[in-house]
């Protein structure tokens, strides 16, 4: 009797699992272990039977550098799956390294972080996804409830919180109070516009030819979305437009961070439409308490001070943006039941 309770009790756990599935990159929390996955949302596939030789970062690396049979493409746009069986493959492939399957886990249960716009069809795509990669249980929570939680707000009381969330495809902008998101101005902006607006410029300005990868260093190490004192310069390598041949160019703070004008002026307004859209009592919180900035963007220099000078509301970027949601959402998922209000099932 004790080898069969022995037994039992071994094939029985289970490793619940919380997912910030971003168009950039996606996270994974186990619980009692902490974030054990952040790679880069990437596939790669072999173009002629679509089977995926790689995901993450492994994929990532392989982008603009693969064979013409190897395509290296983001599964996920605008925040949400565009290509279903590839998210299912990459999503699996995650969830697998989280958990490796072995017979004495049952299946866990997953909650997944979205975006507070998903449509009905975008969510099925979600849960099929979650489901074929092994989920007993699928949630979905709002990606600015997340936030907000992994932010350390008590989102349950009667008192008003925005937060903004830059993300690789959107962002999220949301007023939550009760449970729930009473104003939205979520946007298909995000990370990943701001790299194709730095390609565009340097393609059209330098005739230089860049890829992603390239495109996205480049944001990292030089944008600002508010004027800075100081010049900074990098070298910048890729194709030339004219000889085809590889060069380098130099690039500088000033022009890359007027490159990327386009895709900051949107985000900062629809905080501003958001705004213009809360209930008084609700916004006088907001006020008092300020906006949390959260996701890859908030990393953006100066992007902190220029919402607050054009909304006249302080704003507070929190500690690791990166992974606020996914801290949120494993919150979440610790306590399921008492927080079966805050999911989309």
């Amino acid at each position: 009797m004790l080898f069969m309770a022995q037994t039992t009790r071994r094939y029985t756990v289970s490793n619940d699992l919380a997912v910030d599935l971003g168009t950039g990159n996606t996270l994974v929390h186990v619980r009692g272990k902490g974030v054990v996955v952040n790679e880069p949302s990437v596939v790669a596939v072999n173009r002629a039977d679509r089977s995926v030789s790689a995901v993450g970062l492994e994929a990532k690396r392989m982008l603009g550098r693969t064979t013409g049979d190897v395509g290296a493409v983001y599964p996920l746009r605008g925040g949400v799956i565009a290509d279903v069986d590839l998210a299912e493959a990459m999503l699996r492939g995650f969830l697998r390294r989280a958990v490796p399957w072995r017979r004495r886990y049952a299946r866990p249960r997953v909650v997944v972080a979205v975006p507070s716009n998903i449509t009905e069809l975008e969510r099925r795509a979600v849960r099929s996804s979650a489901d074929a990669a092994g989920a007993r249980e699928v949630y979905m929570v709002a990606e600015p409830i997340a936030a907000a939680v992994g932010a350390g707000i008590d989102v349950t009381v009667p008192v008003g919180t925005m937060i903004v969330d830059v993300g690789g495809g959107t962002t999220d902008v949301a007023v939550i109070s009760l449970g729930g998101i009473v104003s939205d101005g979520s946007i298909r902006v995000g990370g990943q516009t701001m790299d194709r607006t730095i390609a565009v410029y340097i393609r059209r300005c330098h005739n230089l030819l860049i890829g992603e990868p390239t495109a996205e260093s480049v944001k990292i190490e030089m944008a600002s979305a508010y004027p800075e004192e100081d010049l900074r310069t990098m070298a910048v390598r890729g194709r030339d437009l004219v000889s085809g041949i590889p060069r380098a160019t130099v690039v500088s703070s000033e022009e890359i961070s007027r490159a990327i004008q386009e895709p900051i002026l949107a985000i900062v307004a629809a905080v501003v439409r958001t705004l213009e859209g809360t209930p008084p009592e609700l916004a006088a919180d907001i006020v008092d308490h300020g906006i949390i900035l959260t996701g890859g963007g908030a990393m953006i220099r100066g992007l902190d001070r220029l919402i607050s000078e054009r909304s006249g509301v302080p704003v507070r970027v929190v500690d690791d943006p990166l992974t606020t949601v996914v801290r949120g959402t494993a919150i979440i998922l610790e306590h399921l039941e008492r927080n079966r209000d805050l999911l989309r099932v």
